[in-house]
Formats: structure tokens, C-alpha cells, sequence
């Protein structure tokens, strides 16, 4: 599959569970957010910007 199908499919199923379109777009090109988590979030009524926040990847050289 193609970089940009892949890139669509993963924007369009954002979209479908609620995410605005510029989110799920940005969200679509960094394959450092897990996809499936995300949605599983919003399915369970988080807002789509909290679930970003509670997924966001950790910044490099940041301890747990």
C-alpha cells in the first residue's frame, strides 16, 4: 500500500470517530500516534484533543 493511501485511511477513520479534519490530518501523518488507541478513546467518549494529549508521544530524551 501506498504512503498516501495509507495516510487517507488512517485520516478517514479519524474523521469517522469524530476527530475534525485538520486534527485527523495531522494526526493521519505522524505514525508516532497509535491509530487504534486513538479511536478506542474517542469510542469511549474522549474528546478527540484530550485523547491527542494522553497519547502524545513522549519528546526525546525526556525520562519517564
Amino acid at each position: 500500500m501506498r504512503r498516501a493511501s495509507v495516510t487517507s485511511w488512517r485520516r478517514d477513520r479519524l474523521v469517522d470517530a469524530g476527530f475534525a479534519l485538520p486534527l485527523a490530518l495531522r494526526l493521519a501523518h505522524d505514525p508516532r500516534y497509535d491509530l487504534h488507541a486513538l479511536i478506542e478513546l474517542a469510542e469511549r467518549g474522549c474528546p478527540p484533543e484530550v485523547a491527542l494529549r494522553i497519547l502524545a508521544p513522549m519528546e526525546e530524551g525526556t525520562a519517564a
